[in-house]
């Protein structure tokens, strides 16, 4: 198979290679339930020395940049509760934690997870953060930006390999909500 978007030695509709996932991804991609037919989500691997945004795309191809999304997990405090919350942005640009998230959370104070706060509630690997497969009470906070894409270029629940998913998919996620000035 080609890769819709890329060009990678290696691509695999995502439910014909299961175990090249995390637990928490390959369960989400078993179970898929979206519009988007789940052999769409393409499975491509890569080496996880080039799994950073900047040097992925020095490596793979620069036109990458404009279709590739990064999954940040975020922390909002409020009261002494904390609700975590996955946020997806186009790699071009940040995410607006301090504003849009902490207002759309309800919290006081909003800031970045841990790296062992975000692969310990989530069970992927730091660098390889996705949506597909986030535990299923989480917000998940999308730019509209990526969900108008074709395809988008995301983490694969671990630092070897990336998702290529049709944008709509994310909209459909369980606790998906479309906010614009998510990404600036």
């Amino acid at each position: 198979m080609r890769a819709p978007i890329g060009d990678f030695d290696t691509a695999v509709p995502a439910p014909d290679c299961l175990d090249e996932l995390t637990a928490p991804v390959a369960d989400a991609v078993r179970h898929w339930t979206g519009a988007v037919p789940a052999d769409r989500i393409v499975y491509v691997e890569t080496d996880p020395q080039w799994a950073d945004t900047a040097v992925f795309v020095e490596h793979y191809g620069r036109d990458l940049l404009g279709k590739s999304a990064n999954c940040v997990v975020v922390a909002g405090r409020r009261g002494g509760e904390t609700t975590l919350a996955a946020c997806l942005v186009l790699s071009t640009t940040k995410v607006d934690v301090n504003g849009v998230v902490r207002r759309q959370l309800g919290a006081r104070k909003a800031s970045f997870a841990s790296a062992d706060t975000a692969t310990g509630a989530t069970g992927m690997e730091y660098g390889g953060i996705t949506p597909i497969g986030l535990p299923r009470d989480w917000p998940l906070l999308v730019d509209p930006a990526v969900a108008e894409l074709p395809y988008v270029l995301v983490g694969s629940g671990r630092r070897r390999g990336k998702l290529l998913v049709p944008g709509e998919a994310f909209a459909e996620l369980p606790g998906a909500v479309v906010l614009a000035g998510l990404g600036v």
